[in-house]
């Protein structure tokens, strides 16, 4: 097998925008078991941090706008986008989640798309979306996702059809994003694939108003063609909006071509005494998995939220839950502390009505949810010699990770599939090293927490 670097260009193959942290990992995660060495900044990487990471191949910065407003995202994303663009990767990606979940305003996707081609002269915006890996399955078009081992379509999907920001309520892709952007939509479907008609059907979709052209995902041959027709259509650089499934639509395409190493290789890791958990999420899997700690000998505590929101009780409520989590690592106990026990929980079916009380809307609400989390994780590692953390939840896991200080993540290890368990890299020694998996929602399975422990499967 030849070399990666003899095969594939020399220098950056690929920059990224994560729209949230969770999902920010799961890119370094599909790469790095390829053999591409990757690095995610939570912050603006300075020229010392590039300098230090020059050896990888991938560079990816974790950010939020999947939470934020076109207005925002007008604010902040060109300049990012540029730096991007300016390490000199071929492809610049705009890392969305697999489940697509956004809408006009908030967490727009189109918006990102016309802002980010902005800084390239392709003529197309490739779209890839599907990742069987993760269970998720474009097909003309549309969208299927699975929970709990069965496929639904993303508008009738337990979670997504149900989240509390940005339902899904449409399963065409094409149709959904048309309400985000004005740009010409195309797909080149799975028909398209099976009759070896991909490439002319790109090359007659192409154009100087750069369409986004979505290209189906399935199964590994269409996963290897979708890399095929971004790779060998780049250009000099290519702005695509997808999620990790256009990775490992990449790398099948690479292995595929004898360009990487026909086998994947993720580190495994050592079994830990305790980790130390908080969860913002309210997805079904996050409660289940809640439910599943607290029968297996987690100390779960749930922060109240109507505390945690008004301002005179806000610091008590820190103080109790840090001090008990404090106490059960003392005993060997791993803390679960976490603000919503599935969709159901009446936090959830309350939170507008209580984040009113404390005079905050929903956005400000949650942002205090997310800096009181990050607040008590901070006294935990501050107190205690617990070394491996979880977050649950894209916004608490941005803010946890920038409240700890923390400046960059690698790969330290895979658990489960889209969640691997990273290393922290920090100019603060006490956070240097520490080991921490970020999880969206959604993802992992019952036992997540166990296996976080564990490291490994059980």
């Amino acid at each position: 097998m030849a070399d990666i670097k003899q095969t594939l260009p020399d220098g950056p193959l690929l920059t990224y925008y994560g729209d949230d942290f969770t999902g920010s990992t799961d890119v370094m995660e599909a790469f790095t078991a390829a053999g591409i060495d990757t690095v995610l900044f939570l912050q603006l990487p300075r020229p010392s941090d590039l300098e230090h990471f020059k050896h990888m191949r991938c560079v990816g910065l974790a950010g939020l706008s999947r939470s934020q407003t076109p207005e925002w995202m007008q604010q902040h994303l060109p300049a990012i986008f540029q730096r991007l663009a300016d390490i000199g990767a071929p492809v610049l990606h705009y890392k969305v989640c697999s489940t697509f979940d956004s809408s006009a305003a908030i967490g727009s996707i189109g918006q990102a798309i016309d802002i980010g081609m902005n800084v390239t002269q392709a003529q197309w915006s490739p779209m890839i979306v599907g990742a069987p890996r993760l269970k998720r399955y474009q097909v003309f078009g549309h969208l299927f996702a699975a929970a709990n081992g069965v496929v639904h379509r993303i508008d009738r999907h337990p979670t997504m059809s149900r989240h509390p920001v940005t339902p899904m309520n449409e399963g065409d892709l094409t149709v959904h994003l048309a309400k985000q952007t004005s740009r010409r939509i195309a797909l080149i479907d799975v028909t398209d694939i099976a009759e070896s008609q991909g490439q002319h059907k790109l090359e007659t979709l192409m154009g100087s108003d750069q369409p986004v052209i979505m290209i189906d995902v399935t199964d590994l041959p269409t996963q290897i063609e979708a890399g095929r027709l971004l790779w060998e259509n780049r250009g000099k650089q290519v702005f695509s909006a997808s999620s990790s499934g256009l990775q490992y639509a990449l790398t099948a395409y690479w292995r595929h071509q004898g360009m990487i190493p026909s086998t994947q290789y993720l580190p495994t890791a050592r079994a830990v005494d305790c980790i130390a958990v908080v969860s913002g999420s309210c997805s079904p899997m996050s409660g289940e998995q809640i439910k599943w700690a607290r029968a297996n000998g987690f100390c779960v505590l749930r922060l109240e939220i109507s505390l945690a929101l008004a301002q005179e009780q806000c610091q008590i409520e820190i103080d109790r839950l840090a001090t008990l989590a404090i106490a059960a690592l003392a005993k060997n106990i791993s803390p679960l502390i976490f603000s919503a026990e599935g969709p159901d929980d009446p936090a959830v079916k309350n939170f507008d009505e209580t984040a009113q009380a404390a005079h905050l809307n929903r956005m400000q609400a949650a942002q205090k949810i997310g800096e009181v989390l990050a607040e008590i994780m901070r006294r935990v590692l501050d107190s205690s010699s617990v070394k491996r953390i979880v977050v649950a939840g894209g916004d608490s896991s941005g803010a946890v990770a920038g409240h700890l200080g923390i400046r960059a993540l690698t790969l330290s290890a895979g658990i489960t599939p889209g969640v691997p368990l990273c290393r922290a890299w920090s100019d603060n020694s006490q956070r240097d090293g520490l080991e921490i998996a970020l999880k969206g929602g959604q993802m992992g399975g019952p036992s997540f927490y166990g296996e976080i422990r564990a490291g490994r499967k059980l």
